[in-house]
């Protein structure tokens, strides 16, 4: 399991919208990609991906764009990175009688669910305060 571009930029977004003061306001793809360098055909796809998965509500129109579907507390990491990604751990599987081999595997599913668990205790909400906290923190100065 690799942090990809896919679901950076996801995270990323969804994190500004969540952010929003106002979560009913819709946000256009073109504000979120200017403001954060992110190139905008490449998150009109993943928008479209967190959409289908039930992520995000498009809203049309002239005043249109995007919000959140469901309140930022009930939306997982986990829940962003399966939306994007194979949530099925690498399910090639090699018939290998060589113990050295079914080791490394062991051991790396185990690493792969450890990450999913951590993914799965944090929603967008908890990412909202921990971005506050750090924008306190380095908008403090000393004279």
């Amino acid at each position: 399991m690799e942090l990809s571009c896919k679901v950076e930029y996801a995270m990323i977004s969804l994190l500004e919208l969540a952010s929003q003061p106002n979560p009913n306001k819709p946000l256009q793809i073109k504000q979120v990609a200017e403001k954060h360098g992110i190139p905008e055909r490449y998150l009109e796809q993943v928008f479209t991906l967190l959409r289908r998965a039930g992520i995000l509500q498009s809203q049309r129109g002239s005043k249109g764009g995007y919000i959140l579907a469901r309140q930022s507390w009930q939306i997982t990491l986990l829940d962003i990175f399966n939306s994007l990604e194979d949530p099925k751990p690498n399910s090639r599987q090699v018939v290998s009688t060589q113990t050295d081999r079914s080791l490394i595997r062991d051991v790396w599913s185990e690493a792969q669910q450890s990450a999913r668990e951590v993914l799965h205790r944090y929603t967008l909400k908890d990412l909202c305060q921990k971005l506050d906290d750090r924008r306190q923190v380095n908008s403090m100065y000393y004279i």
